[in-house]
């Protein structure tokens, strides 16, 4: 009897959780994917979406030759007809109209992924746009504007150290279903009762019963939009009853005085009708964190998604600093990665810019390189100088992320060229003229350089890929150094650039930043340990060593930050938040954004693209679980089968993102058989955070009426 071969090592690249995966493999074939017990961070656990990638990697409408399309019809080409194409369409257009003509979105996979990380950005530099956009104006540009003004880096976001919190407070976030979100935490269930078995609570602050909030000690149903209020109610507890401690930052911190003026005019008794939280309960979750031996606040994409989403991000920062929990063991703590990321973009000057340029039509300020997504439609449709005439997607769905994506499809197919690197003929790539597929994650090599930069342990692991590459295929970045040496390069030197930039393989860059890292690790020391290697826990006092403010001290109360609060949250404070329907999205375990919606395993069961509607507002209307509803928006309606569930707030609706795949034209036959609707059909791109341009996709009015 033959032996089966040894499962293959790998890491599962669908989320910022990083678990460790041993996959089975038949020659080519993936014969099953179970959770790696030798892991040292995941530790054999594993969520449903793993086991699915066996599904990505044998579905037959993965797209695996490029396509050209023809009128209505896609037909199949070569790597370089296809590449020459989408290389002169671009140029083409840049040549006619400007560099800025060509726009390039980079969709949220671009995080996990080595190749795209490590030649991506030099993509990007030299097509030299201003029209960049990124799924980071989706859901968290508030926290790296709050990193930027407060500790003079973008990427200086500390992460909680959960596994040695004795208090949890957790705001717009569901980390039981995310396993964290710029916190990579796998089995965060196991991490969740490791607090309240040493004595801790855990207390979440979200406007649903999440799943989170399940397993929580404390629910607190937060009004929408009104987290900035509720954390500014805690600071004027805390301040007002002298609790401030700033522990070892104590000398590295200025303007504490100008935010003790601004909190002291919004106490718990002006927001609670705002917030919908009781005085008593915010003055009690208040002393409960200030008491607490050790604590962490952490807060994500609920805080970041609203119309106040950087002041929120802004204000939980300052709540941790100002309770002394920032840069102490059990409090927010900034990981020792294997590759130093932070260090290494601090030293090449890449700390964050913004509103070096706007957009062109409503003068959104510019982050990072990058113009918000929610100006996408609008840069395509506007006919100035800087229009962009030509797109590039990569690893990106916007018709179905972005706010209002009906808007979108219809400026997309106004395009004069249009690229895609992407697996699928999706909702947004039916617009390209070219789309070149890129091999599929477990055919390529892994290594997380953004994510450990955020992990709540310290670990670093290789994996080689877990099954051998069909013939032909390419690799995204591949893909990138030909498109750009085709498109930007001149003839005779096209050959050279790209033997060049293929000389330089992420492997070779991530053995040199592995080695200019504070670990002593090689990639060959990596390979000899394929299940990875525990680096220890995160360690306090790494925060003051990395302030990069021009002062060296850390600003508490940001002038600008403060200006808006003035101008637009005290008036917000005196509103009740009461007047009709306001929609919030919410995450599930078994999807991931729009893209894993064609296995059959994770769309077994019950629908889940449902609304939740409280019984409340059910009544009313009429409303009974199963009944279709039309949810309308200043930005256009959909109709979507209502859940009635007290697990909502009443006056609180509530849609998952990632859906909407009935659009023709697509190639994702077991999606459409399960299409729900786009949550992104009735945002709105005018709804969002003024500071920082990110899309408030919380919080926005709507109407829900029963559909016959």
């Amino acid at each position: 009897m033959s032996r089966q071969p040894a499962p293959r090592i790998t890491t599962c690249p669908l989320c910022e959780a990083m678990c460790g995966l041993l996959v089975e493999v038949d020659g080519r074939r993936i014969r099953s994917v179970h959770g790696d017990p030798e892991d040292p961070f995941s530790r054999g656990y594993i969520c449903p979406k793993a086991a699915a990638l066996a599904d990505l990697h044998h579905d037959p409408e993965r797209i695996r030759t490029p396509l050209i399309r023809t009128g209505s019809d896609w037909r199949e080409a070569s790597w370089d007809e296809a590449l020459d194409r989408a290389a002169e369409g671009l140029a083409g257009v840049r040549r006619r109209h400007g560099r800025d003509a060509v726009g390039i979105y980079y969709g949220n996979p671009v995080a996990h992924n080595l190749g795209l990380l490590t030649h991506g950005l030099a993509f990007r530099r030299a097509f030299g746009s201003r029209n960049i956009y990124s799924a980071s104006s989706a859901d968290q540009l508030p926290q790296m504007l709050a990193a930027l003004r407060m500790f003079g880096h973008f990427g200086l976001i500390p992460v909680p150290d959960v596994d040695r919190t004795d208090f949890f407070l957790v705001i717009g976030a569901n980390p039981l279903v995310s396993n964290g979100s710029l916190m990579s935490a796998p089995d965060m269930r196991r991490r969740l009762a490791g607090i309240r078995a040493r004595g801790g609570r855990v207390v979440v602050v979200d406007p649903r019963r999440t799943e989170t909030a399940d397993a929580a000690d404390e629910h607190l149903a937060v009004r929408p939009g009104a987290d900035a209020l509720l954390l500014a109610a805690l600071l004027q507890v805390i301040v007002s009853q002298g609790r401030v401690r700033l522990g070892r930052l104590a000398g590295r911190v200025k303007h504490l005085d100008v935010l003790a003026a601004f909190v002291r005019n919004l106490p718990p008794e002006r927001v609670a009708r705002r917030t919908g939280i009781a005085p008593a309960a915010i003055r009690r979750l208040a002393a409960g964190f200030a008491h607490a031996e050790r604590a962490a606040c952490y807060g994500r994409v609920g805080l970041c998604t609203q119309r106040y989403g950087t002041l929120a991000a802004w204000l939980q920062q300052a709540l941790n600093l100002v309770t002394g929990r920032l840069d102490e063991a059990g409090g927010m703590l900034l990981p020792t990665p294997a590759v130093d990321v932070l260090g290494i973009s601090a030293r090449l000057g890449w700390r964050g810019t913004v509103g070096r340029w706007r957009s062109s039509v409503r003068n959104l300020p510019e982050f990072g390189g990058e113009l918000p997504v929610a100006a996408l439609a609008d840069e395509i449709e506007h006919a100035g100088p800087r229009s962009v005439r030509a797109l590039l997607t990569v690893a990106g769905n916007p018709v179905l992320s972005a706010p209002n994506g009906q808007r979108l499809e219809r400026a997309l197919e106004t395009l004069e060229h249009m690229v895609a690197v992407d697996p699928y003929l999706n909702e947004t790539t039916r617009h390209a003229h070219v789309l070149l597929p890129p091999a599929p994650p477990l055919a390529r090599p892994h290594y997380d350089l953004a994510l450990n930069a955020f992990a709540v342990r310290n670990v670093a692991k290789y994996a080689e890929p877990a099954v051998s590459g069909s013939p032909g295929q390419r690799h995204d970045w591949e893909i990138l150094v030909e498109l750009g040496a085709r498109a930007l390069a001149p003839r005779p030197l096209r050959r050279l650039v790209t033997r060049a930039a293929r000389a330089l393989r992420p492997e070779r860059v991530l053995d040199l930043l592995l080695r200019l890292g504070p670990h002593d690790l090689t990639l060959a020391r990596l390979r000899d340990m394929p299940h990875g290697v525990d680096l220890g826990p995160l360690q306090p006092g790494r925060i003051a060593g990395r302030i990069a403010t021009p002062d060296g001290r850390i600003d508490l109360a940001p002038e600008e930050f403060v200006r808006e609060a003035h101008d637009r949250l005290f008036a917000e404070a005196d509103g009740d938040g009461t007047s009709g329907l306001v929609l919030i999205g919410r995450r599930q375990s078994r999807s991931n954004n729009s893209w894993m919606h064609n296995s059959r395993r994770l769309l077994k069961g019950p629908a889940r693209c449902t609304l939740l509607v409280h019984p409340a507002d059910a009544a009313p209307r009429r409303l009974a679980t199963g009944d279709p509803a039309e949810l309308r928006s200043e930005a256009g309606a959909v109709t979507v089968p209502v859940e009635v569930t007290d697990a909502i707030r009443p006056g609180v609706v509530s849609l998952p993102h990632g859906w909407g795949h009935d659009r023709e034209g697509s190639r994702l036959s077991v999606a459409r058989s399960h299409a729900g609707a786009s949550a992104n059909d009735v945002t709105s791109e005018l709804h969002l955070d003024a500071l920082s341009g990110n899309a408030a996709f919380n919080g926005l009015p709507v109407t829900v009426r029963r559909r016959s």
